[in-house]
């Protein structure tokens, strides 16, 4: 049985709100799952107390037992101590201007 620590969502429509659970890896996202771990309001600022509370003790248990944090609760997980940070690669910049139109751009900063 391959255990996940993930977000299991919960609150109302556009005012979404998560648990922090363990669960099997094959039950789905809102579904089963065998202990809550902790909370996250995205609703809250950033440097708000309340914004993601963690049970240090059950995670560290449920991380010996080798549960693996997804990419969001991993995030959580590094910033709290709970375990390394994870590594995330540089995301590719969809918006930004083809080459084309870079190089466009710079040909007439060039030229003034």
């Amino acid at each position: 049985m391959g255990l996940k620590i993930r977000l299991a969502r919960a609150g109302a429509k556009k005012r979404p709100y998560y648990h922090i659970v363990v669960a099997d890896s094959r039950s789905p996202r809102d579904g089963r799952f065998i202990e809550k771990l902790g909370s996250y309001n995205p609703m809250l600022p950033a440097d708000h107390a309340e914004r993601i509370r963690l049970h240090d003790e059950r995670i560290a248990h449920w991380l010996s037992q080798g549960a693996l944090a997804t990419d969001r609760v991993a995030k959580f997980l590094g910033k709290a101590g709970l375990a390394p940070m994870p590594e995330f690669r540089e995301q590719p910049k969809q918006s930004a201007p083809k080459k084309k139109a870079q190089e466009r751009a710079a040909a007439a900063a060039a030229n003034g």
